[in-house]
């Protein structure tokens, strides 16, 4: 008996999709729906911005994007929240529409949901490993708190759980802290 193997989603797949206020990625050829972020994640996703912005102002060392497309391979492309790229590395891969190849810094808020927390833990995460990402936090709305992962060989590996008391720093940012609670204000 032969089985049915599912075709792989492209990014030509990915740029027929739909324009129906749904996010569309695919990873590794595998189609990913989620609705739009809620307002209070966009809120978080805003303070990080500005934290990032105010650091950037005064330490001109690259550039932060909000929820940018990000093609990684033609069977690999993405919505992340927020990306860092810095400015050796910003004619490389951000001159077109979308970003193509890995930013130095990712950050995904996580969505409600199994299935988008388990899709920003281990998926995007092993995704972002293989293709060089050097830093990534997960934003964890429910918990509070914010993961830190650095790139070890080819495994993206947590270097710090930080909760609402803490100070996040940045291994990509030097001297960028923010308090934590601060992203996480309404």
């Amino acid at each position: 008996m032969s089985t049915q193997v599912e075709p792989l989603l492209t990014i030509d797949d990915l740029d027929a999709m739909p324009d129906d206020g749904n996010r569309y990625e695919i990873i590794e050829g595998e189609l990913f729906v989620s609705r739009a972020p809620n307002l209070a994640h966009q809120r978080i996703s805003g303070n990080i911005f500005a934290a990032f912005r105010a650091y950037l102002d005064r330490n001109p060392i690259g550039e932060v994007i909000a929820a940018p497309g990000m093609i990684l391979s033609d069977f690999n492309g993405v919505i992340p929240d927020l990306v860092f790229i810095t400015g050796e590395r910003r004619d490389e891969i951000a001159s077109g529409d979308r970003i193509t190849g890995a930013p130095d810094l990712v950050v995904e808020i996580i969505s409600p949901g199994a299935e988008n927390e388990r899709r920003d833990r281990v998926a995007k995460r092993q995704l972002y490993a293989k293709y060089g990402v050097k830093e990534y936090w997960v934003v964890d709305p429910y918990k509070r708190t914010v993961e830190v992962y650095l790139l070890k060989g080819h495994t993206l590996k947590l270097r710090a759980t930080c909760g609402e008391q803490d100070e996040l720093m940045s291994s990509m940012l030097p001297g960028f802290t923010c308090k934590v609670e601060s992203i996480f204000r309404t």
